[in-house]
């Protein structure tokens, strides 16, 4: 009798946790958008051949403690000093309960100082019922690394002015400072 109950019990904690298993796998694939790279690059998949890049990144990104809730919570809710650079999008698709599919959209700066950032905004849906915690991450040095091994390249792109002449970040934000006060 007891080693039955026990056996109901484990079967019954079992049932539960798979569907919580499934969804814990994170995103099935991943695009990144931004300067430079045209349409995008897009990246397979955990379990899918050249996956791990995809999950590399989303752990260096700060991906994780973005979504999910951790203790330590290491999101920022103001942005950290600093200069961004050119910001690059990542739109993760995350496979979800009933062949729901929800894309979270993260924000990351590969090239900004004096540390890489990413950026989440909070309250995107997920799973059917969850939002994302959502904030601002300091990322380390590797995040770069990730990223210039799946295309993007090891310096900030050049901006180009509407005539097409490139111009570096710095320029481009003192243009912009310049057009604001004209305006």
């Amino acid at each position: 009798m007891i080693r039955s109950a026990l056996l109901s019990t484990i079967l019954g904690v079992v049932v539960l946790l798979a569907p919580t298993a499934a969804l814990a796998k994170g995103a099935s694939e991943a695009t990144i958008t931004g300067p430079g790279l045209g349409d995008g690059i897009r990246l397979a998949g955990e379990g899918d051949p050249g996956g791990g890049a995809l999950m590399q990144i989303a752990e260096d990104s700060g991906f994780f403690p973005a979504v999910f809730r951790t203790t330590p919570n290491p999101m920022l809710s103001k942005r950290p000093d600093g200069e961004l650079g050119p910001r690059y999008t990542i739109v993760y698709v995350m496979p979800g309960p009933s062949d729901v599919v929800d894309e979270i959209r993260q924000d990351v700066y590969p090239y900004a100082t004096p540390s890489l950032v990413s950026y989440m905004k909070p309250g995107q849906p997920y799973f059917g019922t969850e939002r994302t915690v959502g904030g601002w991450y300091v990322a380390g040095p590797t995040l770069k690394d990730d990223l210039v091994a799946v295309g993007l390249r090891a310096t900030a792109p050049p901006v180009a002015d509407d005539a097409g002449r490139e111009i570096p970040w710095k320029a481009f934000g003192l243009l912009a400072l310049l057009v604001a006060l004209a305006g």
